[in-house]
């Protein structure tokens, strides 16, 4: 009936975030925030913890 995923917080004031897992209906549509990049770009924000957290916060 749900599915688990981990959720983000991040305060872009102090820079912090947080983890947490989460449950979401399966009718749910995500929104996918790198769905837009090119697959190389993409790849390489999803290696990379740091790199993604700037990229979100740039782009929230």
């Amino acid at each position: 009936m749900f599915e688990r995923c981990i959720g983000l917080a991040w305060c872009s004031a102090c820079r912090i975030y947080v983890g947490n897992l989460v449950y979401v209906p399966r009718e749910r549509v995500l929104v996918d925030a790198l769905a837009c990049l090119p697959p190389e770009q993409r790849d390489r924000l999803l290696r990379s913890e740091s790199r993604l957290v700037r990229f979100l916060d740039r782009h929230a």
